[in-house]
């Protein structure tokens, strides 16, 4: 990892904001990716928007389109050079795509958090005042 890469990681780390006009990379385009980018462009943000399935409903309304599988190395790469943060529409991305995009961009939530849907609703309801319905733990997915 570059020094500059690392010390953005670092300052998203602290908390910081991510800029209106910042590209946010969002790994799955379902509805949920597909209603994420239509909020963030609201805001002025511009989504990027990675998925194996090239019909995916994100697609229609982001900025910016993959279509790659989510071991495909390369490809990933190349996406998180497009874009200022990373973030998931679904826990199902698998662990080591997220442990490498985590790498080289600011990835929310973090990859230990994004893989389990229990965990996720503990860290938001906890940390966020949220109310959820009761999480169960899974079997994480690889």
């Amino acid at each position: 990892m570059t020094d500059s890469v690392a010390q953005e990681a670092a300052g998203a780390e602290r908390g910081q904001i991510i800029a209106p006009g910042s590209t946010i990379g969002i790994l799955g385009g379902g509805q949920l990716g597909r209603m994420t980018a239509l909020a963030a462009a609201r805001l002025g943000y511009r989504v990027h928007s990675y998925c194996p399935e090239a019909d995916s409903p994100a697609f229609q309304v982001s900025a910016a389109a993959t279509t790659a599988a989510y071991d495909d190395r390369d490809a990933l790469a190349r996406f998180a050079g497009s874009v200022d943060v990373i973030t998931f529409e679904f826990e199902n991305v698998p662990s080591a795509t997220a442990e490498l995009l985590a790498a080289m961009k600011p990835t929310r939530p973090r990859p230990q958090l994004a893989s389990d849907s229990a965990k996720c609703k503990i860290f938001s309801t906890g940390t966020r005042g949220a109310r959820s319905a009761p999480a169960c733990a899974s079997r994480p997915w690889t």
